[in-house]
């Protein structure tokens, strides 16, 4: 009698490879197959942007292992024991039976292959609204080998000059870099306000700055209407508003939905996002059946609510969970996600964990407190760059309910170190004293994390009056126009100033200018410097001599994401 285990993936992107090599490792008696409708394995769909770029030219490297290997079929086989079979759909599961049916894409070939425990990768496909000329040649998406090759042909022809990138999101933009790279004139088209939704408002204006200071045009606030073209191929998007921008070739990257349709044919549930229902062990309704990746549904650790998060590092997690309860039983378990994430947008880079403002309002969280900082990530001496955090904290409880950070300077060391500080359900006054490791080459004596938490823990307890960006364009929206101070040096003005009526008086010289100042202590002061460093010196200063209504302009000048007068 056969004893074997035989396990069975559908799906070998990211969580089904991971999944399988999990479970032999641990088992290797069992049998794994692995069954995968596109020609290819375990491909690096993040690194799609970078080969479409030029960042490297060997399409194989999207599908080798560290040592160069391709992982192929007979890879698999060879170094894992495992089966693997490409080009083969799953038509349908017969969970009475514990049967998947097959079909061989090249051949038409129908077969049966039997499981004791199923699971479930399929992943998740593009969105494609239905659009009139949807189908034209020239709209595509990047989610797939197919969608990558097309587009480095496209870069490698040179034969199109405009391009429309439809969707500010993570790829989105990381394919308006790839394009705009290779000498094509991009105009990203955004439905919403605003691109990066995972970032607050005025942190995304920045990045959206600088993707137009890069030779990209950005439209948000606006929808496609229809594609148009002429024998077939695409000559231009016509916009909402009735626009029309000229182009042959859009890149549809409006986000992903969850291939579910095998799993809600088979009878298990699908979750309220559209995800599949999976338990913390990632399996399903069904005990012998589990589901992992982009198609599945997980608990957000913070909230509580359940939450969709296709990206790649959870993909590998769930898999390496799911590979290890498929032979010993429920013994792992997935906790769920915070949705910490990253992004490249030319010379910046774009991060968050945890909760933004706005979404902490939406989740019900009512007592916010929230600190913008622009600082440095290093000494001047060692080639420092710009940083511009937002923290966002629970007012009753000081914890931490998420950070964004976006910059040219190391983004991805602040989001990693917050990430954790989050999971460690750790405060604001448990971070200001943080011991983080300091040396020229890597950051300030006071990290730029732990200066955030800082500012953070003085607003909170009253000694820093901070107004953010939005807060002080509403201002001068406003009929009551504050008293605006700006206490950099004359040089530093003359390079680069916001314009908006500010009154110039360094901060060397402020003690001995208060006259020059409203003699009305009630009268509304904000002040800033060009990170707002000095703003807050000023502010205690004045405060000190009896002004009542003082501010600081959080992050200063480089925060700043409305226009500059210079």
């Amino acid at each position: 009698m056969d004893k074997k285990k035989h396990i069975v993936v559908i799906g070998g992107s990211a969580a089904g490879p991971k999944t399988a090599a999990r479970a032999k490792r641990l088992d290797q008696d069992a049998e794994v197959t692995i069954i995968q409708m596109a020609p290819e394995l375990s491909m690096a769909s993040c690194g799609y942007p970078y080969f479409v770029g030029g960042v490297f030219n060997d399409r194989n490297q999207l599908l080798s292992t560290p040592y160069g290997e391709v992982r192929d079929p007979d890879f698999f086989w060879n170094t894992k024991g495992i089966t693997a079979r490409t080009s083969t759909e799953v038509t349908a599961i017969d969970r009475e039976k514990r049967l998947v049916t097959c079909r061989n894409l090249e051949t038409n070939d129908i077969d049966q292959v039997p499981y004791d425990k199923l699971v479930i990768a399929t992943g998740a496909t593009a969105r494609k609204p239905p659009l009139p000329g949807i189908d034209l040649e020239g709209v595509t998406t990047l989610q797939s080998m197919k969608d990558a090759d097309f587009l480095r042909k496209i870069r490698d022809d040179k034969d199109i000059t405009n391009a429309v990138v439809i969707g500010g999101g993570l790829i989105g933009i990381e394919t308006c870099e790839a394009l705009q790279l290779s000498g094509i004139d991009i105009t990203v088209v955004e439905l919403l306000p605003q691109i990066l939704m995972f970032l607050d408002w005025e942190l995304a204006k920045i990045l959206e700055n600088h993707v137009k200071s890069k030779a990209a045009n950005v439209l948000t606030d606006i929808g496609v209407a229809e594609f148009i073209g002429k024998d077939g191929k695409l000559t231009a998007v016509k916009l909402a508003n009735g626009t029309e921008l000229p182009c042959n070739l859009a890149v549809m990257a409006i986000g992903v939905q969850p291939n579910t349709r095998l799993a809600d044919e088979a009878g298990l549930k699908i979750g309220p996002t559209g995800g599949i229902e999976v338990n913390p062990f990632m399996q399903t309704t069904d005990p012998n059946i589990y589901a992992v990746g982009d198609c599945v549904e997980i608990n957000h650790r913070i909230t509580g609510a359940r939450t969709r998060a296709p990206f790649g590092d959870l993909a590998n997690l769930q898999g390496r969970v799911t590979g290890e309860n498929v032979v010993l039983g429920n013994t792992a378990q997935f906790p769920g996600t915070i949705h910490t994430g990253i992004c490249k947008v030319f010379d910046f880079s774009a991060g968050s964990t945890g909760l933004s403002e706005a979404n902490a309002k939406a989740a019900g969280y009512e007592n916010i407190v929230t600190v913008i900082n622009a600082s440095l990530d290093k000494p001047e001496f060692m080639g420092a760059k710009l940083l511009i955090s937002k923290l966002v904290a629970d007012g009753r409880t000081g914890k931490i309910l998420g950070v964004q950070c976006v910059g040219p300077g190391d983004v991805s060391k602040q989001i990693a170190t917050a990430a954790m500080a989050i999971l460690g359900n750790l405060t604001v006054h448990d971070l200001v004293n943080a011991d983080l490791p300091y040396a020229p080459p890597f950051s300030l004596p006071i990290d730029h994390f732990i200066a955030s938490a800082h500012l953070l823990e003085n607003k909170m307890k009253g000694r820093l009056n901070g107004i953010s960006s939005l807060e002080m364009k509403k201002l001068l929206d406003s009929e009551s126009t504050p008293f605006i101070l700006d206490v950099r040096t004359p040089d530093e003005y003359n390079m680069m100033r916001i314009g908006i009526g500010e009154t110039l008086i360094p901060i060397s010289d402020l003690r001995n200018r208060l006259q020059d100042l409203p003699q009305d202590k009630d009268q509304e002061i904000v002040c800033y410097c060009k990170i707002s460093l000095r703003g807050y010196e000023a502010q205690r200063l004045l405060e000190a001599h009896g002004w009542k209504n003082v501010k600081v302009l959080e992050g200063g000048v480089m925060a700043w994401p409305f226009g500059r007068e210079k």
